[in-house]
Formats: structure tokens, sequence, C-alpha cells
């Protein structure tokens, strides 16, 4: 690493190096392309800091850093740990950036730009990035919420992306934007891959039929609220919102000391933060900024804002109360709507037909499959989380379990916040006891607090929609569970 202007030259036959136990603090080569973790990296710390120092722009043998995917690919050999990681991490990326990760929008094309006959410039507009959008979900390039689809990776590598003839022109840019969207192709296991199919005897059984009519009924809905209450709410949530702190700069010393190893830090005392007061700053539309992110009138955000009495914090940080702002607005609009939801069963010719589970397709990956049930509509259980697979197990080992659905994901209720797909359907039959007919929700928590707010508001959709069906002797329960305990009667 002395020497490290000879290794960046093509005249050094030297191609690759490798290093053990080098990326650490103070690790100075920006050209990393391979980490292979020989053991298990325990704390996010240090695994973020062993990630980070293959992540740094790449210098070519000039010194001069270069730009572009096609050269910066990081490759990590993980254990299965990183799995994890990567997910919160992207996860933690959407909520504090806003950015979704492989989800197509419907204005994503509006600003692609379009040159005239006469040489004039102008985007494409709202209307045709529309079309263009419904044209890929047509093509099975998308799925119904935009979410990018291994089909379109595939057409982007292979050249293959077919766009509709009047934006042929465009063909470049369109692909451009697609190719930052998708992303690599994901490779998975085709060998692990298994079609899922339905146990005849279970899905034409009179007990599973018991069930089925019982929650095959669909339903519409309509919203009703106080606007009055609804405001109202939303001065209450801005007002008890946390209090939004100044601009603060933080200054940190510490020792450097430059050996063999590379750069070392020490960090001595003398830390300090130091408090902008920035009186004379010019202050954002805050309105305007409101009104895009809630979609409430200008009068109703000035009410909102006034009767809060928190506008002194706009003042003090404006970005942090505009996001404080919107949040707790946000969040009181989409309770005033499910507070207020009503659902009504549609007639007797509006249902999921039975004949739907041999029809659809249902794949899934090994390792996302309980195998060798017995109770089960479908030969295998194909789960998203633990807590599903850990449902699913003990459903199979109860004697009051007579059959049990994961309900396939063709089998959604509607909701103001997109479509609804509940976990379970269950019959449980004691001996010597009436037959319980259930739709269950599982969570890791039962608690209506320790579910995002989103999701809360959906499994209270959920809830109204299954009560809406309760016109029979024996209807369907629905029930948010932690485990198979919640489900069973305690008697």
């Amino acid at each position: 690493m002395k020497e490290k202007e000879k290794l960046l030259s093509f005249d050094t036959r030297l191609s690759f190096i490798f290093s053990h136990s080098a990326l650490r603090e103070g690790w100075d080569n920006p050209n990393v392309f391979q980490i292979c973790t020989l053991r298990n990296i325990r704390t996010e710390r240090e695994r973020r800091q062993t990630i980070g120092r293959g992540l740094r722009l790449c210098v070519d043998q000039a010194g001069q850093r270069v730009r572009g995917f096609e050269v910066n690919t990081l490759t990590v050999v993980a254990n299965e740990s990183y799995e994890e990681f990567a997910a919160s991490l992207q996860k933690e990326i959407e909520t504090e950036t806003g950015i979704r990760f492989g989800i197509v929008e419907r204005h994503q094309f509006a600003a692609v730009s379009v040159t005239a006959p006469d040489g004039s410039v102008s985007p494409l507009g709202l209307e045709q990035s529309e079309a263009l959008w419904k044209h890929l979900e047509a093509k099975a390039y998308i799925d119904p919420k935009g979410r990018v689809l291994d089909t379109l990776r595939a057409a982007l590598k292979d050249g293959t992306l077919e766009i509709p003839e009047p934006l042929a022109p465009h063909a470049g840019q369109i692909a451009e934007i697609l190719r930052k969207l998708a992303g690599r192709l994901e490779i998975k296991n085709a060998d692990e891959r298994r079609q899922v199919r339905p146990r005849q005897a279970v899905l034409h059984s009179p007990e599973f039929k018991a069930l089925w009519d019982r929650i095959k009924h669909k339903t519409t809905y309509r919203v009703c609220f106080d606007n009055e209450k609804l405001v109202e709410n939303c001065v209450r949530a801005l007002r008890d919102a946390p209090p939004v702190p100044r601009t603060r700069l933080q200054w940190r010393k510490a020792d450097l000391t430059i050996g063999k190893a590379g750069v070392e830090a020490t960090e001595r005392e003398g830390a300090q933060t130091v408090v902008l007061n920035e009186s004379d700053i010019e202050l954002p539309d805050l309105l305007t900024d409101l009104v895009d992110r809630t979609q409430l009138t200008r009068r109703t955000i000035y009410r909102v804002l006034d009767e809060s009495g928190r506008l002194d914090d706009f003042k003090r940080n404006p970005q942090a109360f505009i996001e404080l702002a919107a949040e707790a607005i946000n969040r009181s609009k989409r309770l005033a709507v499910v507070d207020g939801i009503k659902y009504q069963r549609l007639g007797d010719e509006h249902y999921f037909a039975q004949e739907l589970f041999e029809q659809k397709e249902l794949t899934g990956y090994l390792k996302k499959m309980v195998s060798d049930t017995k109770k089960s509509l479908y030969e295998h259980v194909v789960y998203d989380s633990d807590t599903e697979a850990a449902f699913a197990d003990a459903l199979e080992k109860n004697d009051a379990i007579r059959i049990y659905a994961k309900l396939p994901g063709w089998f959604e209720v509607p909701t103001p916040l997109g479509a609804y797909n509940p976990d379970w359907a269950v019959l449980v039959e004691k001996e010597g006891a009436e037959r319980l007919y259930l739709v269950v929700e599982t969570k890791a928590s039962r608690f209506a607090d320790d579910l995002r707010v989103k999701e809360g508001a959906k499994i209270a959709c959920g809830k109204a929609h299954f009560t809406a069906l309760e016109m029979v002797e024996t209807p369907a329960k629905y029930v948010v569970a932690r485990s198979l305990d919640d489900v069973l009667p305690s008697s």
C-alpha cells in the first residue's frame, strides 16, 4: 500500500490483492470490490463500518474518481444475517428519505424530454407518463402496485424492452429511468422453487366449503367523517408532537495516527454543540409545501397551524417543522378515514369463487415454506415471516384445528389505503363443542400501538369488512393474533 500509484497502473502485473482483517478504521483503499465475511459480525455498527469501506467510489490509474454502477459494484459474500441487515437498511432509507425502492410511480416519466419538429424541447407530461405506466403493467413488467418484476429486469438486461410505438424515439431515456428503479436482476435458485397445489380432498370437503361460504363474499365501503373533528385532531396531533430543536452543529476532536495499518483515530475530550440562530434566513412557502404533502386546502392548513400554536418552531427549524407537521396531519387523516368507514356486502353474485384455488398458480421457495402439512388447504404453506411459520406449525400440531388455509394474494379486501390481504382462514372444532370459523391476522404484537399506522388502519378495515359478512348463524370471526393461544377459546 506504500506504492499505490504503481498498483493502479496497467503496467503492474499484479491485478488482485487479498487482505485479511483490514477493513477497519483507517483503511485507505477505495478500490475494494469484494468483501467476504469469515466470521459472524455481531454488531450493526461494525457491519456498517465494514461495508462502508467497500462503498467508496473507486479511482483509476491517474487517481481520479470513477463513477457509474458498472464499475462501482461491491460484492459481499456474507452469512445469512446480512439478509436482515440489508432489509433493515433499505427500510431505514425509505423511512428517512421517502424513497421507495423497486417502485415505478405513474408520474415517473413526466419529465422525459421530447423534441418537437421545430426543435423545441418539452416534457412528456403526466398524461402520457400514466399511459406508459399502464403499458408496463399490461406487459407484466410491473404489478398493479408498481412493483418492479423480474420480467422488467430481464428485458432491460437483454435489450428486449417493449415501448409503445409513439414513444420509441425516447426509449433510451425511458430505459435509463427504469434501469435505476429496477436494479439488478435478482438471481434465485430455481431448484428451490416449487408450485404449491391445493389438496383436492380438503378443497372439496364440506368443512372447507362451510368455511369458504362465510368469507368469500365481496363488499364495498363508504367513508363518512366529520371535517371539524378532523381539523381538531390535526391541531391536537401537531400540538402534542415532539419539540423541534434548533439547527445544530456538533464539533468533535480526535488524534490521528498514521502507521502501516493505515490511519487510526482516537476521539478526545472537548466535543461541543453549536446551536445556529439563523434569524435572517429566507423561509420556504410553508402552506404550499404542506398542501402538496397532505392534499388539504390552504385554508384548512392555515387553521391547523394557527390553532396549534407551533409556528415559532417553523422559524426555528423550517425543514424539520414541515416534516413534523406533514406527518402529524397525514396520520390524523388516515385515522379519520378508518374511524368513519362503513362496509356493505355486495349481492350474492359478487364473491371469490372456490375454483380460483385451482386456476390461480401459487409458487414459493423452499426456505420460505412449511412442508409436510396435513390440515392445510395447500400441500405446502408459503410464509412471509417467522411469526407466520410458527403459527402454521402450531396449527398443524393442535388437535382442535380441523382445516386451515394461508389465504393467497388474490383474496383482497378493498380499503381506502390500498388492498388488504388477510393471513389465514381457520376452522376450529373441539369434541362436543360448536365449530368456530375464523379469519386470522398474525402479527408479532396484538396491540395497536405497536403496529405501523397504515398497517393498523388496514387491519381495522379488515375487521369492518368481515363484520359486514356476519349474516349467518355462525359467521366467521376476525381475530388479530400473535400465536395460536390467542385464537383458541379459553374453555
